[in-house]
């Protein structure tokens, strides 16, 4: 993978690079066809990473499609597929991590202790190993791409993160791998989700600023929906994650919740436009 993408650099191509743990959906290859419009080659890599699992989580179980998913990823125009082994990626004296001060403690970060310095350790050996001069990612993760963001401004590197927007069902359900878990039952409650931000977008288009009142409607929508159990529901700033007293600059509405034993996540970005006293919120 290192000689292709030297290779491809030497001949002044520009790198895309699309990273994945398999189990795809068309939000991947949405990031994809982004990739493509952008770059040439387009590098996509399949790894399921230990690393960012607790020892509560699903590694286990987590959807495991390779053949489908190369297939998909041929069809799409991926040019080159990278499918390390987990032994090639952490060698049995395997040490160095990577931990993005404040940003992981919170959220994502408290409701899964470790995961994220297992996300931007993984993340990081692979944009070493590709060199890619872009990389695509979902803004379904809002938090992990703001980490990863701040760890390649951090080390200075020579890749550019692309977020791109959230990919949905026809009935707002973000799409996830892990919507694979759901029975037929959470699935359709799981639209819940997307029903508490739409409340909370209806809010802030009728006026409300006040972070509480949102909160207050997600709750108040999720509460309705007896498979439903929420986890958090936070207004925080786009670029630190802390909690906002007041939504006046770029915001996230960030929400995950149990359908059952399976954890989903969605977000709503809220941002001031001209003139500034008007918000534009954005699933």
């Amino acid at each position: 993978m290192k000689e292709h993408a030297r290779q491809a650099r030497a001949e002044n191509r520009i790198i895309g690079f699309v990273p994945t743990m398999g189990a795809l959906h068309a939000g991947h290859l949405a990031l994809v066809e982004r990739a493509k419009r952008e770059c040439s080659p387009v590098i996509a890599s399949i790894f399921l990473n230990p690393k960012q699992f607790g020892p509560q989580e699903d590694l286990a179980k987590y959807p495991r499609a390779f053949v489908a998913d190369s297939e998909k990823f041929a069809a799409a125009g991926v040019n080159v597929l990278f499918a390390p082994e987990a032994a090639e990626m952490y060698p049995s004296d395997f040490r160095t991590y990577v931990n993005v001060d404040g940003l992981s403690d919170r959220l994502e970060g408290r409701s899964r202790p470790g995961h994220f310095r297992g996300v931007t350790t993984v993340v990081l050996k692979l944009l070493e190993i590709v060199q890619p001069n872009f990389a695509y990612f979902g803004r379904k993760d809002a938090q992990q791409v703001r980490l990863i963001s701040q760890m390649v401004r951090d080390l200075n590197l020579d890749t550019e993160i692309v977020v791109c927007p959230i990919v949905r069902e026809p009935d707002g359900l973000a799409l996830s791998s892990r919507n694979a878990y759901l029975s037929a039952d959470e699935r359709k409650a799981a639209t819940v989700l997307h029903r508490a931000l739409a409340a909370a977008c209806a809010e802030i288009h009728s006026g409300t600023r006040d972070p509480l009142q949102l909160q207050s409607v997600i709750r108040k929508v999720l509460s309705a929906e007896s498979l439903a159990a929420l986890d958090y529901a936070e207004v925080v700033d786009a670029e630190s994650f802390e909690p906002v007293t007041r939504i006046s600059r770029p915001c996230y509405v960030l929400l995950a919740a149990f359908l059952g034993k399976t954890r989903l996540i969605d977000n709503l970005y809220i941002e001031p436009v001209v003139p500034a006293a008007e918000l534009h919120a954005q699933f």
